[in-house]
C-alpha cells in the first residue's frame, strides 16, 4: 500500500510541478536554438513552394505535387517542423511559439537576397521591433517546464477548462469550415484561422508526445500508455490537415502574407494551449504577464510593418506582345487581317491566363 501511494503521489501534478526547477538553463538554450533553426527552415520551404506553384502556373500543364521543386519545400517545411517538435521538449510552448518571428524576419531577407527586392524603412523598423518583442517573450516567458508523463497528461486532458475549450475550438472549426467549403468564402483570414485552430491541437499533442519521448528516454517508459498513441494520432492527424490548409493558402495568396499571418494566428493559438492545457502561466508574476502580451504586441506590431504595402512579384507575360509595339509597324487604324488574327488570339489567352490565376 505504501508503494502504490506513493507512486500515486509521484504522477500528481503536484508532484511534477515540484520538479519544474530541475531544468537548467542550457536546456532552455538548446530549446530556443533548434526552435530558430526549425523555423528558419520553415520560412525558406514555403517561398520554396510558393515558387513551385508560380511556376506551375505558368507552364499550365502539371500539378504543383508533381514538382520536384515543390516536394523539396514540403521535406524542408519537414524538417523544420520536426525541429520545432524537439524544441517543445526542452522548453515551453508560451517560450518556443513566439520564436516563429523568426520565420518572418527570415523570409524578409530571402525576398532581399535571391528576389531582389529593395529593403524599406519599415522593413528595418519592424524587424526590430519583432526582435525585441521576441526578446521579451523570452525573457518574461514561464521559465519552467513539467516533466511530461502520461499520467499528467491525462489528468490535463480531462480538466473542465480544457474540455469547454476544447468544445469551443471544435464549434469555430466547424462554422470556418462551413464557410471556407459551402460558402465558397476564400479569404486569407478563414484559410489561416483553420490553420491556426489545428495548430493548437498541434501544439498540445506534440509537447504531449515529445515530453513523454523524452521521458522514456531518461528511463521512466510512457509508450505504454494508451494517451501517448491517442496524442500521436492527434498530432499527425492535425499537421497533415494543418499543412493540408497552409498549402491552399500559399497557393491562393502571396507568402509576405501567408507568413505574417500564420505567424500571429499561430503564436496566439500556442500561447493560448500552453496556458489552458499545460497551464504554464500559473504562478507566473504580474509584471511577468504584462512584459510578455508587451512582447506580444510588439512582434505582432513589427510583423505588420514588415508586410504592409510590401510590393508583390510581378509575373511578365513574354508569349506576345502589343500590336502597336511592333518595330517597323506604322501606327494606323488599318491593321492585316493577320494581325488582327494574332491580336484576337493573344486576348484570349490573356483571358484565359488570368481566369486560370484568379481560379488558383
Amino acid at each position: 500500500m505504501a508503494n502504490s501511494s506513493s507512486s500515486h503521489a509521484l504522477n500528481t501534478p503536484q508532484a511534477n510541478r515540484a520538479e519544474m526547477l530541475e531544468n537548467p538553463f542550457q536546456t532552455y538554450l538548446l530549446g530556443i536554438i533548434i526552435a530558430v533553426c526549425g523555423n528558419v527552415l520553415i520560412s525558406i520551404s514555403l517561398n520554396i513552394q510558393k515558387y513551385a506553384h508560380v511556376r506551375q502556373a505558368q507552364r499550365g500543364s502539371k500539378p504543383y505535387y508533381t514538382s520536384a521543386m515543390w516536394w523539396c519545400g514540403v521535406v524542408l517545411m519537414g524538417v523544420g517542423e520536426l525541429g520545432n517538435f524537439a524544441a517543445y521538449g526542452f522548453a515551453p510552448a508560451s517560450l518556443i511559439a513566439p520564436l516563429g518571428c523568426v520565420s518572418v524576419i527570415a523570409s524578409v531577407v530571402i525576398s532581399v537576397v535571391f528576389l531582389k527586392e529593395t529593403v524599406r524603412a519599415s522593413d528595418i523598423v519592424g524587424g526590430t521591433l519583432a526582435i525585441t518583442g521576441t526578446y521579451l517573450l523570452v525573457t518574461f516567458a514561464p521559465h519552467n517546464s513539467t516533466h511530461i508523463t502520461a499520467h499528467l497528461v491525462q489528468y490535463y486532458a480531462v480538466s473542465w477548462h480544457f474540455l469547454l475549450y476544447l468544445f469551443i475550438e471544435i464549434i469555430l472549426f466547424c462554422i470556418l469550415l462551413y464557410l471556407y467549403k459551402m460558402k465558397k468564402v476564400k479569404h486569407i483570414v478563414i484559410v489561416m484561422l483553420l490553420v491556426a485552430l489545428l495548430a493548437s491541437l498541434t501544439v498540445i499533442s506534440v509537447k504531449a508526445v515529445s515530453g513523454m519521448i523524452t521521458e522514456s528516454i531518461k528511463g521512466q517508459l510512457q509508450l505504454i500508455y494508451p494517451i501517448f498513441y491517442v496524442m500521436l494520432v492527434v498530432m499527425v492527424a492535425s499537421c497533415a490537415f494543418q499543412i493540408k490548409f497552409l498549402n491552399q493558402a500559399m497557393k491562393m495568396f502571396d507568402a509576405t502574407e501567408v507568413v505574417p499571418i500564420n505567424f500571429v494566428f499561430f503564436t496566439a493559438s500556442a500561447i493560448v494551449a500552453g496556458i489552458i492545457f499545460y497551464q504554464e502561466f500559473e504562478g507566473l508574476a504580474l509584471l511577468n504577464i504584462f512584459m510578455f502580451l508587451f512582447g506580444c504586441l510588439l512582434s505582432f506590431f513589427g510583423v505588420f510593418l514588415i508586410t504592409r504595402n510590401r510590393p508583390k512579384i510581378k509575373q511578365q507575360e513574354r508569349n506576345f506582345i502589343a500590336m502597336d509595339r511592333i518595330p517597323g509597324r506604322r501606327h494606323t487604324d488599318k491593321v492585316q487581317p493577320e494581325a488582327k488574327t494574332y491580336g484576337s488570339l493573344a486576348a484570349k489567352l490573356m483571358c484565359n491566363r488570368a481566369g486560370q490565376t484568379d481560379d488558383s
